[in-house]
């Protein structure tokens, strides 16, 4: 009986390491690879590993909640993860794509943009784990928490961050976009600034788990349905913008929503669950 408590704890962390070794492999495998010698092959593994990792860190924490397996030792073993997997392992990718010459202003900017890109990864982690902590006091706040990101998620983030190092990369757009080496150091390191600055602001971003839509079920199977199939379509075919259009089209959504609470005023209920958080870092 002893032993199946323990597996029960021991199982979620054991997907955590696996989100954990995906990142790491990410890092090491782009690391070894000669610059200029199959890049849009590995960045599209990459790619694949990290989406994978990103499944299996949404499956540990509803698995633990699930089988009442959560701790503080997982909660910290999952940050730490994501720290790596979705926090570091984006920026070596992007400075590896890059390939800069080492002592140059691009190479700068670039590594600079990465830095920061990975601090304020960790900190939007941090920030996370402080709240989580202090939802367990109240059911209002527990469900706010659950709705809503204050900042954008970290896997998120690193969908938006990879997503533009497949593209520019892939077959399908090197036919229409031509962009020089400094061109797209400047794009990527710009969207990683940008992108930093996302997951530690006060803006509100939605949860898609607690995704609720004003529309009768049938319509919105229907929709779904559809929906689905143009995704499928579009990963089967078209993965690279596929990838792009889903990660870039979440934050411009919320970024959105955001803009029209702030033009509403705080008088107004219009979109009031996207107010800013005004409370300490």
């Amino acid at each position: 009986m002893l032993c199946l408590v323990r597996m029960r704890r021991v199982f979620p962390n054991m997907i955590t390491a696996f989100s954990l070794a995906c990142g790491l492999f990410v890092i090491f495998k782009v690391n070894m690879v000669e610059p200029g010698e199959g890049v849009y092959e590995v960045v599209q593994s990459s790619v694949f590993l990290l989406i994978l990792a990103a499944f299996a860190d949404f499956m540990d924490g509803a698995l633990a909640r699930a089988i009442h397996a959560e701790s503080d030792f997982g909660v910290i073993f999952d940050s730490l993860a994501d720290a790596v997997t979705f926090g570091v392992a984006p920026s070596v990718l992007m400075l590896k794509t890059l390939s800069l010459e080492q002592g140059t202003l691009l190479s700068f900017l670039s590594a600079a943009g990465a830095m920061i890109y990975s601090v304020c990864g960790v900190l939007r982690l941090v920030r996370y784990s402080v709240k989580a902590r202090e939802v367990k006091e109240g059911v209002e706040l527990a469900a706010t928490h659950k709705s809503h990101f204050t900042g954008l998620p970290i896997p998120a983030a690193a969908a938006a961050s990879v997503s533009l190092n497949l593209f520019f990369l892939s077959p399908w757009a090197v036919q229409f976009f031509v962009f020089s080496k400094s061109d797209l150091a400047i794009l990527f390191s710009s969207a990683a600034l940008a992108l930093g600055y996302l997951m530690v602001c006060r803006l509100k971003f939605p949860s898609l788990k607690m995704l609720r839509l004003p529309i009768p079920s049938f319509y919105l199977i229907c929709a779904t349905v559809l929906a689905l199939i143009l995704v499928l379509y579009g990963i089967l075919h078209f993965f690279a913008f596929t990838l792009l259009l889903v990660s870039w089209s979440y934050i411009f959504i919320s970024l959105l929503l955001s803009f029209i609470r702030l033009m509403a005023g705080k008088k107004s209920k219009t979109l009031e669950e996207f107010e800013p958080d005004s409370e300490d870092f």
